[in-house]
């Protein structure tokens, strides 16, 4: 051949050019290849980490126990750090790794496995690091021999010991699948992952990483941003953020970089609680500082999302589902009751719950609690980061739903409350997270809102009726400041929470605003719903107490709670429950020497007959029977009646239960004003104890049983001098 010659080739071709003669033979073989090759990683022999912290904080049990591993065994041994992604594995794996290399004398090997691709890449470097020929990693990647089987050859037969890291293993079974992870008498191998699930690491050493004790993570953020602020304003940043990890490190980061205008930890912590004016999952991000290939691995927005994609290529899509109605509640223990309605078809098949929680929790997303009552616990950074990236066409339904599961936890508002009810506390933070996010996410209907905020006064009727009136009064009050914007103040539901506000006002002391909620939604209700609406037949009720017991206005009060009979008489009938209510105010309000008891019995009677003696408002009715033949001087009669309802309140309630006590203290009146002083002051200690106990020391009533018990003290002195006197008397008389 003379003269220049041109050739093209596609794909797998290749062109070959000579100057003499030469035979070729050339093998085609279409199809995929043997096995994925992967690009093979800069370096084994330096840890693959975003940013490493300065000082590794806490984990000083942990570290030990790998540490005297790395000391004492020559290999043989599989160690697993699992955990919520974002613990601070890594780290964890990284400062071991360090210790490994410069301490134990050991080569360092670190090999990425998010996928088989990076693992099979970075083992195979790996085998090259510890002499494996250039022919056999090429047969290794080319699938003409067993690549695991080539890898662990090599580390059986390594000259050194060595620390096998194998870092964001959050699928085992590319490790299983391969037999890719084996013990070896070379070395040790620790592993970082998100599955928890023990039964993907038969015979290795499982160690659950979580959040930073609170000392701890306030230092890493020191560490990060020193001289931004007080540890106390690090320490709470650290609780605002759960105190995880990477949450902390985005946060310190953020603050590290600023150059234009750098803020303390004061105003990033006001920035973080901001709500609706800063993202908080955006604030932490624009902390980050790794760019790298899995950057997101490293951002609050997205690191959780590649459990979930995991668990939705493994054929769990529910589980998806099921966390971002996690994300409705609170981050705070959730029992497992609420997952357990039937309410929950909308948005996971209730034949699915169970394998998509399972989900969750092998991918550390969340975790179990133990009871009673049994709960779950999810990261709030996590929850919000899930929230954040919810559609908006499903945020309805969800919190529709997670409405259904809570309401039928709840008790009815007209349900009274039982001594033996379930406890209410651990729902009060989901419910009022539950508000918060129908409230802010947009997408939300306003009957859903409504809904919601139905189920939060349940849970203040409920609180206060069980005596936690603190409570009552917290979840009250957030009701009316995220329903009021979202529903108007003349709302029906946002006028019962505002009323049940003022109740709990009233019962914890605070007079003054207790009035002053209570003349505002009288007012809003006479003109929204007319003078004799039952919400405005509502409001008189609730001013009451305030007018008859703090102002001495009992004739007002009296005026206006005959406006509720009379209302209530005419709309609901003379017997029904809310009626007899009003009945009972008004028989308290009119007590005096004037009192005919025969209103009183009526209406005794008319509760015995219509709810039971053992109802509350039979117990109320009977006590103010009690309270007004007392006031009339009919101490006699009184005290059977007195002793029934004590009887009872402690049978409903319990014997430090606010109505108890408040039986007890017409007890210890009644039983002083007949005479019997020493039980009339036995029972008053009883009760300021039990009050100081219960309400506070400074509380009006404390402080009014205080006072009592002086006077029956006072009383009881007297009359024991008297008698001393009297009994000097007569030995004079009788010597005389």
């Amino acid at each position: 051949m003379s003269g220049p010659t041109e050739g093209r080739a596609e794909g797998d071709g290749r062109v070959y050019q000579s100057h003499g003669d030469q035979h070729i033979t050339e093998h085609h073989h279409h199809g995929s290849p043997a096995g994925p090759s992967g690009a093979t990683p800069d370096s084994v022999r330096r840890p693959a980490v975003g940013r490493a912290p300065l000082v590794l904080r806490d984990r000083l049990e942990l570290m030990t126990h790998l540490r005297t591993a790395l000391a004492e065994s020559g290999g043989e041994q599989v160690f697993v750090l699992h955990g919520l992604g974002g613990c601070g594995k890594t780290a964890v794996a990284s400062e071991v790794f360090r210790i490994a290399t410069t301490e134990s004398r050991r080569v360092g090997l670190w090999v990425n496995a998010p996928d088989l691709t990076s693992l099979r890449a970075g083992m195979l470097a790996v085998a090259a690091d510890r002499g494996a020929s250039e022919g056999e990693l090429v047969a290794a990647r080319a699938g003409l021999g067993a690549a695991a089987d080539l890898v662990w050859d090599r580390l059986d037969r390594s000259p050194q010991p060595w620390l096998l890291v194998i870092d964001n293993a959050d699928d085992p079974a590319i490790l299983r699948e391969g037999n890719w992870l084996r013990t070896s008498p070379a070395g040790v191998t620790l592993v970082t992952t998100r599955q928890v699930a023990s039964h993907w690491w038969p015979g290795a050493t499982l160690h659950h990483v979580g959040v930073l004790p609170r000392e701890d993570a306030a230092q890493v953020l020191c560490d990060l941003a020193p001289d931004r602020g007080t540890p106390e304003e690090a320490a709470r940043i650290a609780d605002r953020l759960g105190r995880l990890p990477l949450a902390l490190t985005l946060a310190g980061g953020y603050l590290a970089h600023q150059v234009i205008s750098p803020w303390s930890l004061a105003e990033y912590g006001r920035a973080l609680q901001q709500g609706d004016d800063v993202d908080p999952i955006e604030l932490l991000d624009q902390g980050a500082a790794y760019s790298g290939a899995d950057a997101s691995r490293h951002l609050a927005s997205s690191t959780w999302e590649l459990s979930l994609a995991s668990l939705r290529a493994h054929g769990l899509p529910e589980s998806t589902a099921l966390v971002r109605l996690l994300g409705c509640w609170s981050h705070d223990p959730l029992p497992l009751a609420l997952l357990a309605g039937p309410g929950i078809d909308p948005v996971v098949p209730r034949a699915r719950v169970e394998s998509a929680l399972r989900g969750l929790i092998d991918h550390s997303l969340t975790r179990l609690v133990p009871g009673p009552p049994r709960c779950l616990r999810t990261h709030g950074v996590l929850l919000e980061s899930i929230a954040r990236g919810t559609p908006a066409d499903q945020r309805d339904v969800l919190v529709a739903t997670a409405a259904e599961l809570l309401a039928p936890l709840l008790p009815e508002v007209s349900r009274p409350w039982k001594r033996d009810d379930p406890a209410l506390a651990p729902y009060v933070p989901h419910a009022l997270a539950l508000l918060r996010r129908a409230t802010r996410w947009p997408g939300v209907g306003r009957a859903t809102v409504a809904r919601v905020l139905e189920c939060t006064l349940r849970l203040a009727v409920a609180l206060h009726r069980a005596g936690d009136y603190a409570s009552a009064l917290s979840v009250a009050q957030e009701a009316v400041a995220c329903g009021t914007p979202a529903l108007g103040a003349d709302h029906p539901t946002v006028i019962a929470v505002r009323q049940r506000t003022g109740r709990s006002l009233y019962r914890i002391g605070r007079y003054e605003e207790a009035e002053a909620v209570h003349r505002l939604a009288l007012a809003d209700c006479t003109a929204a719903f007319g003078e004799r609406a039952v919400e405005t037949l509502e409001s008189c009720a609730g001013l009451s107490p305030v007018l008859a017991w703090v102002l001495d206005q009992k004739d007002a009060a009296a005026a206006l709670v005959r406006r509720a009979v009379e209302g209530r008489t005419a709309a609901l009938g003379a017997a029904h429950p809310s009626t007899l209510v009003a009945r009972t105010y008004l028989l308290e309000f009119t007590a005096g020497p004037e009192t005919d008891p025969a209103d009183g019995t009526a209406l005794l009677a008319d509760c015995h007959r219509v709810l039971g003696p053992e109802h509350p408002i039979a117990l109320d009715a009977e006590l103010n029977l009690g309270f007004a033949l007392i006031t009339a001087g009919r101490q006699p009669a009184a005290l059977p009646h007195v002793r029934s309802v004590v009887a009872g309140c402690e049978h409903a309630y319990g014997p430090d239960h606010p109505k108890t006590l408040a039986a007890r203290a017409l007890h210890s009146r009644a039983l002083g004003e007949v005479g019997r002083i020493d039980e009339a002051v036995g029972e008053a200690e009883r009760i300021t104890d039990a009050r100081a106990r219960v309400l506070g020391p400074d509380h009006p009533w404390t402080l009014w049983s205080r006072e009592r018990l002086g006077e029956w003290r006072r009383t009881r002195d007297a009359a024991s001098t008297d008698e001393q006197e009297e009994e000097e008397e007569e030995e004079e008389a009788d010597e005389a």
